[in-house]
């Protein structure tokens, strides 16, 4: 566990700590996103596939899709005291899945039209779903970060030696497809948003591997040359 009490900021650049800059990108990226919400707001493209049509509206589902939110909290704050490396890891990951997001939704803004106007069932649950839709706009869906950021946690759980066991990667592996789930029972996203973030967080990690593998071998190089 790393001393977070030693921290000062004239040693966020030494090795100790340099990867707490990574944090930087969150208030980055929610101001990103706040602007994208705000000012682009003409000329969607609505997705839509005929599966949508076959998955039910499904309330019960708003527990695993809010349960996203302590998901990806909760291995940050683990990873961040724990262990560093799975940290940088996860954080990548992020940046770059969030990134190729906020970028899309530039070029190519996107929006469902797949929200029930009324409620089978009056409940509790349909309440919050209620409520959540009133918060979060129908915009801005492909690809869905919802899915993405669920699919970073499974990685980042699966590399990290902590839940390298078989039990604990099926865990975070049924948690994912729970929450992956959620969106299209919800109605948050169609099928082709889930699609999308997962094709997404496929290409981050290639990205990531051949990066890590071309700097193993530029440092293997340097060995060498000593």
């Amino acid at each position: 566990m790393i001393d977070y009490r030693q921290f000062r900021l004239s040693k966020l650049n030494t090795p100790e700590f340099s990867h707490l800059r990574y944090l930087l990108f969150w208030p980055v990226y929610g101001l990103a996103f706040m602007l994208l919400e705000r000012f682009i707001t003409l000329d969607y493209t609505y997705i839509h596939c005929a599966i949508d049509d076959v998955i039910p509206f499904c309330e019960y589902f708003i527990v695993p899709y809010l349960f996203w939110f302590v998901y990806l909290t909760g291995m940050l704050i683990y990873t961040l005291l724990f262990d560093t490396k799975s940290f940088v890891y996860m954080m990548k990951l992020i940046i770059i899945t969030c990134t190729a997001a906020c970028i899309a939704y530039v070029l190519f803004p996107s929006a469902q039209d797949l929200r029930p106007v009324t409620f089978a069932r009056d409940n509790i649950f349909t309440n919050i779903v209620r409520a959540f839709y009133a918060f979060d706009t129908n915009t801005n869906v492909c690809p869905s970060v919802h899915v993405s950021a669920a699919v970073v946690v499974m990685m980042t759980a699966w590399n990290a030696k902590h839940f390298s066991t078989a039990p604990r990667r099926a865990a975070f592996a049924v948690m994912t497809i729970l929450i992956c789930l959620s969106t299209v029972f919800l109605k948050q996203h169609s099928v082709i948003d889930v699609m999308w973030g997962i094709i997404v967080c496929a290409a981050a990690e290639a990205m990531i591997r051949v990066s890590d593998y071309y700097r193993s071998r530029k440092n293997d190089e340097v060995r060498q040359r000593i």
